[in-house]
Parts: C-alpha cells; structure tokens; sequence
C-alpha cells in the first residue's frame, strides 16, 4: 500500500487492471482510546484507499450530552495537519484526471482532436462527449440542463470539454493542453436586458422543464411572485416614500479544500467513489444514470470535506472520475488547482434589485414592492429554490400587509450559480436593510428604534399567508445590539507609542496614522427559512445500534450526512449520549449503504439528521426497556408503572432510582435500528400569488457593526461586529458560537472585498484566484462579540432553530450602513470598493 503523497515521477503504464473495490466499514468495535478519533487513519486492507475514512469513536467525555460544549472528535486532528481530506486519498496503480475546460463563454464546437494528447506517454485515455456509455449525458439537481461534457456548443468560461486521465497529475495536464478544440464563437448573454431582448440568443433551445410554461421568456429559469393586499393602494396613504436600485455581486464560497475524490472501479462492474460532497445521494442520483449503473453498484463514500458552503451541492468531478475509472479499470484520483476550483462549483448569484417602501409619519410601514433579478449563468443549478428564498423573504423580518412582489433568475452566458451560505435571502436582505435606514431618515426616527416598531414576532402574518408560530424575537435582537457598550475610539493610539497601523484602515500597508480616518455605525436584521421549503419531502434516516463491547455499552450512530465544518458528528453523539444514557459513542462513515441524510445546506441537518439520530435513539431506548421488562420486570414494580430513562449507562426511573446496569440488560443481545424522520410539511408557493405554508422555521440574527473609513484613500476597517441571534436550543454552545462568528465573517467579506468579476463583454472570469479574489485573514476579521438567545421552538427537536445562515445575512448591510453612516454617501453597490469611497 502507497502512503499519502505526491508521485515522484511518471511511471510507463502497466496496463489496465481492475482492483477490487474497497470494503464497506465492518462491524463496530471498541473505541481505541480516550477521544482519539480514527477517522485519518491508513486502513490495513490492500483494497481501501489509503485516506478514507474509519469510524470515529467519541469516548472521552464522561457527559457530553446536549447543551455542552463537546470538543469536536476531528478538531485536533485538523489543526495539527493530521486529517485526512479528500485531496490525500491515495490507492495504489492510481492514475490521475484532468479536465480540459472552454476557454470561451459560448461557442459553437466545430471539432475536437484529442489524437495528440492520446499519442502522449503516460496517457490511459480521453473522453468527450462521444464517449460518454449511455443516452443520459446531462445532470442537473431539478433540471437536467448540464452536460457531462460539452456537446454541439459551449455556454460558459470554463465549461467542461474533455477528460484525461494519465499516470501522473502534470502528464494529464500536459496531454490536455494537447487537445485542439475549433470554436465558433457566438454572442454573449450577460444580463436581463440582452437575455430577454427581441431575437436574443436562448441560452437552451426547447426547454421541457416544468418552469417553462409560467415564465415570460426562456431565458428566464423561474419567476416567483408574491401579492398581497394592495401596494398602490397603500402607498397613496404613505407619508413618506423611498425607494432605490441595489446591486450586489457575485460572491464564491472559497472553501479552502479544492474539489476532489477518488473513483475505483469494483469487481462487479461498478465503482467506489470517495468524495468531498453535501448530498451524497443526490449525487448518486444524478451520477448511476450517466454510467448506465443502478444506484446499487455505485457505492458513495464521504471523503474529508475542507469547507463547502453551498459551493459542494451540485456535482464537479464526480462522474468525471467515475468515467476514467471505468474507461481505463484503474483507480482514478481528480484534485482541482484553486484555478479550476473556480470553474469547477457554482457561485452565489449576483443580484439586482429593486425596492420601494412607504411609511406613515409615526413610523409605521405601509407598504413593498420589490424586483429582483438573480444571475443563475448558464445552467439552473439551485435557482429555483434560490428564486422562491428570494421571493418569499424579501419583505425581510418586519410587518407589512400590503406587498408586490416579484422575483426571477435568468439563464445567461456568465458562470452558474446557485447554492450559498444565505441562498437567496442575503442578497434581498442587503436591499432591504438599506431601504430600512433611508426611511429611519426620512422620518427623522432613530434606524434601530424603527425596526422595532416594525418588527414582526410570533404570531406574524408573513406576506405568503404563512403565520410565524415560533418565537421571532427580532425587536429583542436589536436592543441587545444597541445596548452593547461601544468599543473605544482610536484604538490604535497607545500612549507613549507610534500608532498601531494595525487598527487602522489600511493595515499594514501603513497607509495612514489616523489622518482622514472617521468612524461609523450602522445596524440590520435579517430573516432566512431553516431546511428545505414548498413541499419537498425534507427527510433524514439514521441507523442506531447499542450493545456491549469488552463489557462497556457503545452506541453506534449511522447517517449518511455530510460533514463539511458545521460539527453534525459532534451533535450526533451528544443527541446519543443524552438519549441512550452512554458515554462512548462511535460514529460511522457517511455513505449511501444507508438512506439519505439530505443536504448539509439550508441550516437542516442538526434540525433534520438530528431528528433522525434523536427518533432513532428514542426508538432503541423503547426495545432495550422492552428486554429490560422482559428479564427483570417482576423483580421491581417500577418496570411497570414508572417513566423509566438510560443514564449513566443504567437503566434509572425519573426519580433517580437504579433498576438494572445497561450492561445486565443487553448481555450479548444488540438493539439496531435504523429509520427516517421528517419535519411538518411545507407547500409549494402559488405560481401567481405567491401564497403558501412554504417553510418550516424561520431564524433570526440582528447585528451592530463599528467600522473607521480612511476618506482620503477609500479603505475600511471593521473594527467590531456585535451579533444578537436566536437559537432556540444550544446543542453545543461552543460550535453555536464557531457557527455565528463565521457566518458574520463571510458577510463582512462580501460587504467590502469579495466578488468574481466577469467581463461584461466577453463573459469571462477575470479573478479565479485567490491572489485577485479577495477574503478576510484574520488581520480583517473584527472582534465579535455573540449574544446568544434560546428561546425553544416547539416543532423542532429539543427546540433547537437552524443557526449556520441567518449570521450571513444581516453582517453584509450593518457593514454598509456603518460606512454610509461614516462617509454619507448612499453605497447602494456590495462590495464596496475604495473607488466608491473616493469618487475616483
């Protein structure tokens, strides 16, 4: 077996062969020691990949039920550079893919001769589209619109072509670059006006998908409106009325893990993949069908996953590598350079919007209209989804009975978006929290005390008829902001010393000492629904199993959720050890030898898997009383008439009273089930009107931001972000807290550095890199301070709210509002770039 590593050169091919696919985790064992989790370390069997992940066993914590900070199993290891991602799975014969990308945003393809690269030393084979096994050759996760590989034309920069596969990275990249492509380019879409102009070029000919018949042009992915009351109407009554046009740009995830995996093909003729993803079975879905496999002979695992975001939700190079692997019997590994990775995933969707508000002269709103345009690019990718978020939340958390609202997503030549950390309501939230602070001025009424006079709470009735019957404590979120003492003014002078450059705009780039440096504040709330919405079945299935190993009861929890940063296998034996009365857990690899789990997006999977583990582990506690009551019941009347609990690893009435060892109860019997859980029912938004029971939960996040403008050179510094955010239920405070502050860091990127820039002229990316693509180093990230509220949400398990969006949301428009409250200027653009500070 090869260790982790790079190749030290190529190697002369030594033929095909097909290794036999590695085996799915056995049993369970006992956990090797004190907290140490196996989850990186090199399997002894000549058929696993060296990498792929092992059960991992949570034992040190004697408690570590909910509402602790557990330590997170795989923590130590990420930190020292011990865990294993999918970027280092390894296998011995492995070869290497590579994709051949367009270098045009959409062109005709005349020809492709790929006989130079076959020629090439090294070289296993090349694919097209030609040789793609069956009639399936497009994937998409609602609309089948994406080619496996480009066929008759190409529709985006960086769209795949062809594949490689070579028994070296840089032989496959050089053979490549070998591969002549003639391309007939076409003109451009990149916005609405030339995406719904008279003869405009349709980016996807003879649509049939189920959006087709209720959008104006087919261009248009999706149109979602939202009426009610009436707007016209109310706006005669307005004393006052605001409005403004609002941009805001295209953000990537940049996760720091490229996209990766490793494919094997298997004896039977199927393949093994071992991925970075956030929904394995939707994968599986999209990719069996394209390899002409049923879904049994392609076996998923989940591989280390450096960070996702939305940006692992559609498929990169997972059939990709499936297809080498097949073509050629051997192992084939694809790892994207950050380049590619920038091509290689879907991005957040640029947006503009428009908003008018009105109010009365106490303050009261009257009414909304809104317009927004989401880009989808040049495939639908989430867009659907993202334009019902967009529609149905864009009124943002406040009371307003008279609304007109409409909002889609184009088809265009730029690059596909669709899921983000936000998904659809963060844009929306940028506008309307800017639309809030121009009627907080127009009627000369503090912002803060404005939105609470607006402010919805439980009992709302949203604009999509939905009534909000859990706690929405938006007014409370925004005292708790307010109240918070500010931090000291001009932090960066130290008596006796120089100026510290780094509290300043500019860093140390030493730009200013303070000349030109003022100071701004500025607040925002924001709404985001938590889980799937308007009527998918948003299910999860969990297999648990408790039985005694080396005299020790250990419970055995098996989902198929993606862990990609958020800590579910954290939560998963906290949920285990508060339900099933054990201290040593062990969570078993992700993979879809059990049902689906879901994505890890739309803040679900501690709601939704969570739920899971939990029904699961209720329903084993439930068999092991049953045996308990079948050995011991006439030795105690309480087997009988008491609530009986699993604590301490013993089974104990709700009194504290100890019937039987959990050790006595089980002796060599085990107790394993595994079963699906789902939350209430959603309903689709009406297609004309927009009403509808369209979400599940609602979340809520207000923050205060403190920033220092240097004037002269247009640069920012965010000197703090106080956050105030409901979670219903902390399951494990210290990752509630991980979870907050990272989500108001990647709004503050947003808000004055991050954005892919797409040449308007050509549809090309100009930044795929993180040398030109900017985000926040801990020299830019600010003190965050978190208010915490847990006010229980009675529909959900343990009253816990989805917590990984909202934080998102409301960081990106307190940052701006704290710049215009610093500067003046009205900053209706995100980000803001030191030239709309100056003027230059």
């Amino acid at each position: 077996m090869a260790t982790t590593g790079s190749p030290t050169g190529p190697q002369a091919p030594a033929g095909p062969q097909a290794p036999a696919g590695p085996q799915a985790p056995a049993g369970p064992q006992a956990p090797t020691g004190p907290g140490t989790p196996t989850g990186t370390r090199a399997s002894t069997d000549p058929r696993t990949p060296t990498g792929a992940p092992t059960r991992i066993s949570q034992g040190s914590q004697t408690k570590g039920g909910i509402g602790e900070s557990t330590l997170r199993p795989d923590g130590i290891l990420k930190v020292t550079g011990e865990f294993a991602y999918s970027s280092d799975m390894w296998h011995e014969d492995m070869l290497w893919g590579h994709t051949l990308r367009s270098t045009v945003a959409h062109a005709e393809i005349r020809s492709i001769d790929t006989a130079e690269a076959l020629a090439t030393p090294g070289v296993y084979a090349v694919l097209t589209h030609d040789d793609l096994p069956t009639a399936v050759k497009n994937y998409g996760l609602e609309i089948q619109d994406t080619p496996v590989l480009a066929h008759g034309r190409v529709r985006h920069h960086g769209e795949p072509v062809a594949l490689v596969a070579a028994d070296h990275p840089e032989t496959a990249r050089r053979a490549a670059a070998k591969i002549r492509i003639d391309y007939a380019e076409l003109p451009v879409v990149t916005d609405e006006a030339s995406a719904t102009a008279p003869g405009a070029p349709l980016i996807h000919e003879n649509r049939d998908d189920h959006h087709i018949g209720h959008v104006p042009h087919p261009n248009i992915v999706h149109r979602q409106p939202i009426v009610r009351g009436d707007a016209d109407a109310a706006a005669a009554r307005a004393d006052v009325i605001v409005s403004g046009d609002y941009v805001f740009g295209m953000q990537d995830q940049a996760f720091l893990g490229p996209e990766s995996g490793l494919a094997v093909p298997a004896e039977d003729g199927g393949v093994d993949l071992y991925v970075a993803t956030q929904w394995l079975h939707s994968d599986l879905r999209q990719i069996a069908p394209v390899l002409g496999l049923p879904e049994g002979k392609v076996r998923m695992t989940l591989s280390g996953v450096g960070g996702a975001f939305g940006g692992r939700e559609d498929l990169s190079m997972q059939i990709h590598a499936c297809l080498l692997a097949l073509r050629t019997g051997k192992p084939v590994k694809i790892v994207y350079n950050r380049f590619e990775s920038f091509f290689g995933h879907v991005h957040r969707h640029p947006a503009k919007l428009w908003y008018e508000h009105g109010a009365t002269r106490d303050g009261k709103i009257t009414h909304m209209k809104c317009r927004i345009v989401l880009d989808g690019g040049a495939y639908a990718s989430a867009s659907p989804a993202v334009v019902g978020n967009a529609s149905s939340l864009s009124v943002g958390p406040y009371v307003i009975e008279d609304v007109d609202i409409e909002a889609i997503a184009l088809y265009t030549n730029n690059p596909p978006c669709g899921a983000m950390r936000g998904f659809g309501a963060v844009q929306a939230c940028f506008a309307y929290e800017a639309q809030m602070d121009k009627l907080a001025a127009a009627l000369d009424m503090d912002p803060v005390e404005f939105r609470q006079l607006n402010a919805m709470e439980q009992g709302t009735l949203l604009p999509t008829g939905q009534r909000v019957d859990s706690p929405a404590p938006v007014a409370e979120l925004l005292r708790r902001v307010k109240a918070r003492p500010l931090p000291p003014e001009q932090q960066w002078l130290v008596a006796g010393e120089a100026a510290d450059v780094r509290a300043l705009p500019g860093g140390l780039s030493n730009t200013t000492h303070g000349e030109g440096v003022v100071r701004g504040v500025g607040y925002a709330v924001g709404i985001k629904n938590v889980g799937f919405s308007e009527g998918f079945d948003d299910y999860s299935t969990a297999r648990v199993r408790l039985e005694v190993i080396n005299g020790v009861p250990v419970a055995v929890v098996h989902t198929a959720m993606a862990e990609v940063g958020q800590g579910g296998v954290t939560v998963h034996a906290q949920i285990a050890r508060t339900e099933l009365g054990v201290t040593q857990v062990t969570i078993q690899p992700a993979d879809t030898q059990i049902g689906s789990a879901g994505s890890t997006s739309a803040s679900r999977q501690t709601y939704v898997t969570g739920g899971a583990v939990k029904h699961a582990c209720e329903s084993v506690r439930e068999k092991v009383l049953e045996i308990g009551r079948r050995k011991f019941g006439t030795y105690h009347p309480a087997w009988a008439t008491a609530e009986l609990l699993l604590e301490g690893g013993k089974v104990v009435t709700d009194g504290g009273e100890v019937l039987a060892d959990l050790v006595d109860v089980l002796e060599d019997e085990a107790v394993d089930l595994e079963l699906e859980w789902r939350h209430r029912p959603t309903q689709p938004f009406d297609l004309r009107t927009g009403q509808g029971n369209g979400h599940v939960q609602y979340s809520f996040a207000a923050h205060r931001a403190v920033v220092e403008v240097d004037t002269e050179l247009g640069l920012v510094k965010v000197i703090e972000l106080a956050v105030a955010q409901d979670v219903g239920k902390a399951l494990n405070p210290l990752s509630v807290l991980g979870q907050i502050q990272g989500g108001t860091t990647q709004g503050l990127g947003v808000a004055v550095m991050e954005e892919i820039i797409v040449d308007p002229r050509t549809a090309k990316v100009r930044n795929p890199s993180f040398t030109d693509y900017l985000i926040p180093t801990i020299l830019d990230t600010p003190t965050i301070p978190v208010d915490i509220l847990e006010l229980a949400d009675e529909h959900a398990p343990y009253g816990l709210r989805g917590i990984g969006e909202a934080p998102t949301l409301s960081s990106t428009p307190a940052v701006l509002a704290a710049i215009r409250n610093a500067t003046g200027l009205e900053l209706n653009r995100t980000p803001v770039r030191p030239e709309h500070l100056t003027g230059t």
